[in-house]
């Protein structure tokens, strides 16, 4: 496949399709030219009022060779804009729960948190918290390969670290703390304006099993006036919602694990291992064993139609264009930048659509990023301010604000026959005899309509 300098950054990285949107700026998938490795490309302005992508940088290389942390390639400026490169990855949890009917069974959950709970440990261990715990955050890696089921934590532009790394001395404790994190999973701390630590990430982890057993949580689809107020209720909500009556019908060991983790110290540090006994005692009263297959592997035991045949041979199935999109969706979603929020781009399709690896070629990511530009952001968003790392509010759940939606697509979803750009040398007589003006690379365009949106 021909390339062109008009799509190319950082020296060897083809820009291809976009498949993100968020607060931060825009995802594209990308391909390495050296060794045509798929990559993930985002993009963030520069003049951003709460830029992450340098942050996010340094937080993968402290985690760099971790088990179920994506590898980073490069960081860097082209024009008015930073990007970071990182490792294509496959769908979100948030997807395949969509896939799943919106339920993972006992099992599934199980094994899912495990593996969640290491990846929040490691980066625990490595003095950082993370702040944004939501299934949207949380990706296997791409369809037939080893990584397949290997759950990957990304966007850690709200990490922050929570200890001196020499002296291991802990932050101190405060109140009247902005929010940080996504108001359907945060910890009921968090909502109280109170210092996050370790034991809040633990929390909102929590919030997440008990979303994916009981399909939904008892303080979704809140109204209010304002978002402020909305977060409020939330909050309460939480509060007044005993433990035992959010887990009943489920293994006890879930109340235990959420007993356990909002009885934790502001510096206290988790027994982890504890807290994985628990869902392995969990799965073991249920009579069931872990064998590594998850729901998204097989939906129906009659069928045979798991997440690999689906996707594989009947696209149709994930790709339905009057689905109604779920709660995580309709949600709105606050930004990094005070007073702003990104546009929620349902034109995405609900991101399970781009798991079709059979669609036909996308257009030019040129020519997506233009059309996208006229939308007004929406309104109504919760000003944050940035701390350390990044602050800021990010509402429910939304799978277009973070690396959750850096897919797996084949060759044919890269831009194809690219036309090639007029170079600035060759200039053109007009009538009067002067030489035409000369005309800008293909590059330069594109860094135009990435800034400009024209």
């Amino acid at each position: 496949m021909a390339s062109s300098s008009s799509n190319v950054v950082g020296v060897h990285y083809r820009v291809g399709k976009k498949i993100g949107e968020g607060s931060f700026g825009v995802i594209f998938e990308g391909t390495n030219l050296l060794n045509n490795q798929q990559v993930a490309i985002k993009f963030e302005p520069r003049k951003s009022d709460a830029p992450q992508l340098r942050d996010e940088y340094r937080t993968y290389k402290i985690l760099v060779g971790c088990p179920g942390i994506p590898n980073v390639y490069y960081f860097g400026q082209e024009g008015l804009h930073n990007i970071l490169v990182i490792d294509l990855l496959g769908p979100s949890l948030e997807d395949l729960f969509d896939h799943c009917g919106r339920r993972f069974t006992i099992k599934t959950v199980v094994m899912v948190a495990k593996q969640m709970l290491s990846r929040v440990q490691t980066i625990h261990e490595k003095n950082l918290i993370y702040r944004d715990i939501k299934p949207d955050n949380f990706l296997i890696g791409r369809p037939g390969t080893k990584a397949a089921n290997v759950i990957h934590v990304v966007d850690f532009g709200m990490a922050k670290q929570y200890r001196d790394p020499k002296t291991k001395q802990h932050i101190p404790y405060r109140e009247r703390k902005s929010l940080s994190g996504t108001a359907r999973y945060m910890s009921i701390n968090t909502h109280l304006g109170r210092e996050q630590s370790r034991r809040d990430d633990l929390e909102a982890l929590g919030h997440v099993f008990m979303y994916f057993l009981r399909g939904g949580l008892p303080w979704q689809g809140l109204k209010a006036a304002t978002n402020k107020q909305k977060y409020e209720k939330i909050g309460e909500k939480k509060q007044t919602t005993p433990i035992k009556d959010l887990c009943e019908g489920f293994p006890e060991e879930f109340n235990k694990y959420l007993t356990y983790v909002r009885n934790l110290g502001f510096e206290d540090t988790p027994d982890y291992d504890y807290l994985r006994e628990l869902f392995t005692q969990a799965l073991k009263n249920t009579g069931e064993v872990e064998d590594g297959e998850y729901d998204w592997m097989k939906i129906s035991k009659d069928s045979g139609k798991g997440w690999e045949a689906m996707k594989g041979h009947n696209p149709n199935y994930l790709h339905n264009p009057n689905a109604r999109p779920g709660p995580s969706q309709m949600e709105l979603h606050s930004g990094h930048r005070g007073g702003a929020s990104t546009p929620h781009n349902q034109a995405q399709n609900l991101t399970v659509s781009r798991l079709n690896a059979a669609q036909p070629p996308p257009p030019s990511p040129i020519k997506q990023m233009a059309k996208s530009r006229g939308q007004q952001n929406a309104p109504g968003a919760l000003n944050a301010q940035r701390g350390s790392g990044v602050g800021g509010l990010r509402d429910m759940a939304t799978p277009t604000g973070s690396t959750q939606a850096q897919f797996q697509n084949s060759n044919r979803n890269l831009p194809q026959n690219v036309p090639q750009q007029t170079p600035m040398n060759q200039q053109q007589a007009q009538p009067n005899g002067r030489p035409a003006e000369p005309q800008p690379t293909g590059f330069q365009k594109f860094m135009k309509v990435l800034c400009c949106g024209m």
